[in-house]
């Protein structure tokens, strides 16, 4: 898999351009993010570990199935907004374990501040996936990675629903060893640091916050 994955895909272009929407209420906001979640995790594990072929019996005869073998998943949500993505991520892997990065973007720096952290005993012995729906200045998901590398996962993958070059830029500098799965790249950051043209901020439109 190349270190960035652009899904292109008319369902996951559709969903895209509803997500956007300003109309889009609470309810439909998170049912997309849940089911591109879905979309994007079918394609963020077409790399997993070799699958491994088991005897199974069908209701007619003895065949043989192929299971995924190797390695494990652990998933890890960046707080807050990152939560709305686990389900779509668990109803494809519900066997994956989970953890957890509470991040938050200090408005004024643009840094990001760790204020929680809970990772599987077994990090280092899973591939991990980080969820994050927006890839903006790419500060948040370059802590969030050094958090889990630090633990000693050595296999680490991102999914996000938005991303910015500026953020991806950041990524592929300090972690190039990282691949990003997105469904879609924007045009680049505000004088804020908001990716434009974005959706807004996914935590609030998710949570129905401001």
């Amino acid at each position: 898999m190349n270190d960035l994955v652009a899904v292109d895909h008319p369902l996951i272009r559709h969903k895209v351009g509803l997500l956007r929407d300003v109309t889009t209420t609470t309810q439909m906001f998170r049912q997309l993010v849940n089911e591109l979640t879905l979309l994007l995790t079918y394609e963020a594990t077409k790399t997993l570990p070799d699958e491994e072929e088991v005897e199974i019996e069908t209701p007619l005869e003895t065949t043989v199935a192929r299971r995924i073998s190797g390695k494990k998943v652990a998933v890890c949500p960046i707080l807050r907004a990152g939560m709305g993505m686990l389900d779509g991520f668990l109803s494809l892997i519900p066997g994956a374990r989970v953890g957890f990065i509470g991040l938050y973007r200090n408005e004024e720096t643009l840094e990001p501040v760790e204020y929680f952290v809970k990772l599987p005993a077994d990090i280092a012995e899973r591939d991990v996936i980080l969820l994050d729906p927006m890839l903006a200045t790419g500060n948040s998901t370059a802590a969030a990675v050094e958090t889990v590398k630090s633990a000693g996962a050595s296999s680490v993958k991102l999914i996000a629903l938005i991303a910015a070059p500026e953020g991806i830029a950041r990524i592929h500098r300090d972690h190039p060893d990282v691949t990003i799965v997105v469904a879609a790249v924007d045009r680049g950051l505000n004088e804020k640091g908001y990716i434009v043209p974005g959706l807004g901020d996914a935590g609030d439109r998710l949570y129905g916050t401001k």
